[in-house]
């Protein structure tokens, strides 16, 4: 496939993740936009477009309609605003078509948001809210909320490929001390391998320290034609079946390696080329199913390819310790791989960040999206 122009990330915002009871859906977004604004030195007059990546605002807030809702608080009015779905991967999927756009010369400079507001509901009705994203009349109805699903993932992966607790854990301890580091993470705990073992069981073989946290909180990146020291090198989005009962192999995330494959391919780059990578750890074995899929290890060596951390995954401290509001996950990692390679990623920098990958996961794999980023002009 053939693109006439490159684009480039010419800015990124950010708001810290976590749970802010006097803050709403508008606000956060709002502050995430104008902060990539003015990373990229441009106004709302140079922005031809508005795309939203968000779950569930509507079951969370209340509150429908809410590209143009976010976009006009912003600033940015007589535009194309829209709002992209794709569970938790919304905002990477709305990063997929706002890149096409640019490279496809409809546009020359757009906005890409993220957001999710998810402290506002009990628990229990967060828990409901995120069924949602996968099959409800097949696993939400009975009772399979995702901590249920992730840990059948987990169980087959143990049994198939030898995958312990310890590999799971090591992932959480990792991921803990990079969050520590970085100054917008929701949770800033660095824990040990037996805090990890012994945490709190939320579905066997899942503790408290393998589920990632309800945040919220906003991302969002300015993208566009003209040079920009952050390249977009490949984006690729792909899907599968929403349902678990419908996947041949549970432990395979087919729409994770396909989008892997094809960002690849469209990039002239392999594994071995990427010096670091921003992954989907909703719970520590999705983490370890993603280096797997990505081609960083073979099939089953996840686990103890983890616990040994050849690269870098997840250096911002991933969903598990930066916060996973869902919204605004895909759109987050994206800024994070863009601050690495800039040099900006005070307090938790890269020796080596060259070239980074973005992986974003909807559901239990219905929804992928895999973007390569490298350093631009």
């Amino acid at each position: 496939m053939n693109y006439m122009k490159e684009v480039a990330v010419v800015g990124v915002g950010k708001t810290p993740f976590g749970a802010f009871a006097a803050r709403d859906l508008r606000s956060l977004a709002v502050e995430a936009v104008q902060n990539a604004l003015s990373d990229a030195g441009i106004g709302p007059d140079g922005v031809q477009a508005f795309y939203l990546g968000n779950f569930a605002g509507p079951s969370f807030t209340g509150q429908s309609h809410l590209a143009p809702y976010v976009a006009g608080a912003a600033g940015l009015t007589g535009i194309p605003a829209t709002r992209y779905e794709a569970a938790c991967a919304s905002s990477g999927a709305a990063f997929h078509s706002a890149w096409q756009a640019v490279a496809h010369g409809v546009y020359e400079t757009v906005v890409v948001c993220g957001v999710e507001k998810m402290t506002c509901q009990p628990t229990a009705r967060v828990a409901q809210i995120l069924a949602m994203a996968g099959d409800v009349a097949a696993e939400g109805i009975p009772g399979a909320t995702f901590p249920a699903i992730f840990a059948m993932i987990a169980r087959r992966h143990m049994h198939q490929y030898g995958t312990t607790r310890e590999h799971l854990a090591h992932v959480a301890v990792k991921n803990h001390a990079n969050g520590a580091t970085n100054p917008y993470a929701h949770l800033k705990k660095i824990i040990t391998l037996e805090q990890a073992l012994a945490g709190k069981p939320i579905a066997e073989p899942l503790t408290l320290y393998d589920c990632s946290l309800v945040s919220d909180g906003a991302a969002a990146v300015v993208i566009s034609s003209r040079a920009g020291a952050v390249k977009v090198l490949a984006c690729a989005q792909t899907s599968d079946h929403v349902a678990l009962a419908d996947k041949a192999d549970i432990t395979h995330l087919p729409s994770v390696q396909s989008a892997a494959r094809q960002a690849y391919a469209m990039a002239r780059l392999t594994p071995k080329d990427i010096d670091f990578a921003e992954v989907h750890d909703c719970f520590t074995i999705a983490e370890i199913l993603a280096v797997e899929e990505l081609g960083f290890c073979k099939k089953g060596e996840g686990g103890p390819w983890s616990q040994a951390q050849p690269m870098p995954i997840n250096r911002s401290g991933g969903l598990k310790s930066k916060g996973h509001p869902v919204g605004a996950t895909g759109v987050a990692q994206i800024a994070d791989v863009t601050l690495q390679i800039r040099g900006q990623a005070t307090g938790w920098q890269l020796t080596k960040a060259d070239i980074g990958l973005a992986q974003n996961l909807g559901g239990s794999g219905a929804t992928s999206v895999v973007t390569i980023l490298g350093k631009g002009n």
